[in-house]
Formats: structure tokens, C-alpha cells, sequence
């Protein structure tokens, strides 16, 4: 005779049985509503993105991106105007993309030297001048935002390489050494005016 626990613990294994096979009829159905939406808004969707971003290639990134995020999501069926979902998120990864791009364009800009060959004296006084004003205002930064400059201005590894190294964000990363050199930058122009 069977006991009452094992007619519940073989129910319950039917039970997760059938759920189981639900999420994964879930999840292919919500694959193929991804792939007709590619089919039918990605030409659409990626001409979107290039007079967002300028960039073909750029704009063929941030699509397959967001049909990336488009598939991970966790409740397939909660999302019930797919293709708008598709361009918001299209356009906020767009937004993104040219907000880095700026940051990196103001960081670049910021050089501390010039570098011509046939300087004077004059100008090579000026500049080792200017090197102990930048090494002071380098020691008055705080501890995460100079290693995180030295690291990437001084010593040449990537924004994502300081932040693997520093356990941050890359985002957070850039923020620092984005600091660090408008710091640096203020103390020159002090500096220079003395």
C-alpha cells in the first residue's frame, strides 16, 4: 500500500515535471516572437539608430544589443507591445553610447603638454614647473581617483582593465580619472597664474 507522502512527493515531481516543460514552451515561444520582430522592425530599428548615432556600425551593435536584452527578460508575456519595448530600449542604449563618446572626447581633449621637439629653455623650465604642480595636485587626489588616473593616463591600461583591478564600474572608472583631470587641469591654470 502506498503511503500518503509518497502519492504528494510524486505529485509534486508531475507538478515541477509540467512546469518545467511550460517555462521552456514559454521561453521558445518568446523566441520566436523575437526573431518575427527582427524580421519585420530591424531594418527599421537599425535606420533609427544610425541618424541617432551617426554610425552604421554603431547603430547594428546597439540593435543586436537590445534584441539581447529583448531575450533575457524574465516574464516574456509581461510585455505585451514588443516592438515598442524594442526601440525604447534601442534608443536609451543609443543615449548611452553618445554619452560615453562625449565623455571620452572631453578626457582626450585634456592634454597637460604640449609636445614640441624644439622647445626652449625657457619652455622646459615652464614644463618641469608644470610637472611638480601637476605631481602635487596628483597627491592631493583622493585614493581611488589617483590610482585610478595613474593607472589609465600615466601607465596606458584601458578604463575597463581599472576597473576589473579596482572592483568598480567602468563607468565609475571614467568618472574618476574624468575628475582627477579637470583637477589637475585647475591646479595648472593656478599654477600658471602665479
Amino acid at each position: 500500500m502506498r503511503q500518503a507522502s509518497d502519492w504528494y512527493r510524486d505529485s509534486d515531481a508531475g507538478q515541477e515535471a509540467s512546469a518545467s516543460l511550460d517555462r521552456e514552451a514559454a521561453q521558445r515561444d518568446h523566441g520566436r516572437r523575437i526573431a518575427e520582430l527582427f524580421e519585420s522592425h530591424n531594418r527599421a530599428l537599425t535606420r533609427f539608430l544610425t541618424a541617432r548615432l551617426k554610425s552604421s556600425q554603431d547603430a547594428k551593435e546597439v540593435a543586436q544589443e537590445a534584441y539581447i536584452r529583448m531575450l533575457q527578460l524574465n516574464a516574456p508575456g509581461g510585455v505585451s507591445y514588443l516592438r515598442a519595448f524594442l526601440f525604447k530600449t534601442a534608443a536609451n542604449l543609443a543615449a548611452d553610447r553618445l554619452k560615453s563618446a562625449a565623455r571620452r572626447e572631453r578626457i582626450d581633449e585634456l592634454n597637460f603638454f604640449d609636445s614640441d621637439s624644439t622647445a626652449s629653455a625657457e619652455s622646459c623650465v615652464a614644463a618641469v614647473q608644470e610637472l611638480g604642480v601637476l605631481l602635487e595636485a596628483v597627491e592631493l587626489l583622493p585614493a581611488k581617483c589617483r590610482y585610478a588616473f595613474l593607472m589609465h593616463r600615466f601607465y596606458g591600461y584601458e578604463l575597463a582593465e581599472v576597473a576589473q583591478s579596482m572592483g568598480l564600474s567602468e563607468r565609475m572608472v571614467r568618472l574618476y580619472v574624468e575628475r582627477a583631470i579637470l583637477f589637475c587641469r585647475e591646479r595648472l591654470l593656478l599654477g600658471a597664474r602665479r
